[in-house]
């Protein structure tokens, strides 16, 4: 699905139409921020940052350079029915990579912090597994 394509999903677009058909109007709610941060020891950082970008560009919206990335995980991704959208950010140097999770409920934060290292663990199979020590941020 292109990101064309959620957007006019998550809008409610109707392309028999061309209408957009809202739904009822909701009470505006207070979405609380969960936050996590790992640092990963490894000399393959940015390698690692770039395939996670790529592989998940095709699906989320993704952001990177060699050194850094973000990927926009959608609050309804995979069936879920979060909050708000989670924020993922690498950032990689010659040390190692770290990864932070920024979410709207604590479910959304545990399942990031498990695709996170099983993908990059996944790009890093001769090093795998790597260490995600993930330290909770208040």
């Amino acid at each position: 699905m292109t990101r064309l394509n959620m957007l006019r999903r998550r809008l409610g677009f109707d392309p028999a139409t061309g209408a957009v058909h809202y739904l009822k109007e909701v009470e505006p709610m207070e979405i609380t921020k969960l936050a996590a941060i790992a640092r990963t020891p490894t000399e393959s950082a940015s390698r690692y940052l770039q395939q996670v970008c790529k592989h998940w560009q095709h699906n989320m919206a993704v952001e990177f350079t060699p050194e850094h990335g973000t990927v926009v995980v959608p609050r309804d991704n995979r069936g879920a029915d979060h909050p708000g959208d989670a924020l993922i950010t690498f950032d990689a140097d010659a040390d190692g990579l770290t990864s932070r999770i920024d979410a709207t409920s604590p479910a959304q934060l545990e399942g990031l912090k498990g695709a996170v290292a099983r993908h990059v663990d996944r790009f890093a199979f001769r090093e795998a597994p790597l260490p995600f020590p993930w330290v909770d941020q208040q």
